[in-house]
């Protein structure tokens, strides 16, 4: 009996629904800016932000990092034209690039296969006379050999495709590596013999070449042990312009 009559529960949806159509309030002053406005603010704080770095105070990245200037390389390695190696350290270098190839047969630590392939370390003939180990190169090994005391019998391939400065190189770096020391083998040492022994076909055998056991190609030794002329003074670094 004290019900309101004709209630209807929707009219406090409909109100809320009217209220939230309704826009807040603004104070006079704190409207909010368009957005075109807001868009060529940020336009305009970009250009004038290049515009100082490429034009104002000399900005860049070089006078304005942690570092003041360039990085020093701390290990103090001179990679730059100035860092010239001698004759002989040049063909350590690029003898180590080319052992890659002989490596498979002979191992990374120039010790060979026990029985099977002969070592380089230590090996009497890689450090004897170098018109031997330049005929070995250029057409190969054969048959029985002693090295270092034990007995081998296999075939090394001949390596005569490579050219005179990368067999020189090569060779030059197992005289000089594993604990062996020899002379440098240069380029010009290869051609004399390749010419020399030109039309030899097959490899050679231990017997061939007995007689080269000790005898070593003619020409200058330039740089490493062994030297008859000193080397060739470095290039003066291009100057800075």
């Amino acid at each position: 009996m004290n019900q309101p009559q004709n209630f209807d529960n929707t009219d406090l949806d409909r109100l809320h629904a009217a209220v939230k159509r309704e826009n807040p309030d603004v104070v006079p002053g704190r409207e909010p800016a368009p957005l075109w406005v807001t868009v060529g603010m940020m336009f305009m704080m970009i250009l004038g932000g290049g515009y100082a770095g490429a034009y104002v105070g000399d900005f860049s990245f070089e006078t304005n990092n942690p570092f003041g200037g360039k990085p020093v390389d701390p290990r103090g390695i001179d990679t730059g034209t100035a860092a010239q190696l001698g004759p002989f350290d040049q063909a350590m270098k690029k003898g180590t690039q080319v052992y890659a190839a002989c490596q498979g047969c002979h191992q990374a630590t120039g010790v060979g296969v026990p029985g099977a392939i002969p070592p380089l370390a230590g090996s009497e003939w890689v450090q004897g006379g170098t018109e031997r180990i330049c005929r070995i190169v250029l057409h190969g090994l054969s048959g029985p050999v002693t090295v270092k005391g034990s007995n081998f019998n296999g075939i090394m391939p001949p390596q005569g495709a490579m050219t005179d400065g990368e067999l020189a190189a090569v060779l030059t770096y197992v005289r000089n590596s594993w604990g062996n020391q020899g002379t440098m083998i240069t380029k010009e040492m290869v051609a004399k013999v390749r010419e020399k022994v030109a039309s030899h076909t097959g490899p050679w055998t231990a017997a061939d070449l007995q007689e080269f056991a000790e005898k070593n190609v003619e020409g200058p030794i330039p740089d490493g042990p062994g030297a008859t002329v000193a080397p060739a003074a470095p290039a003066a670094p291009a100057a800075k312009k």
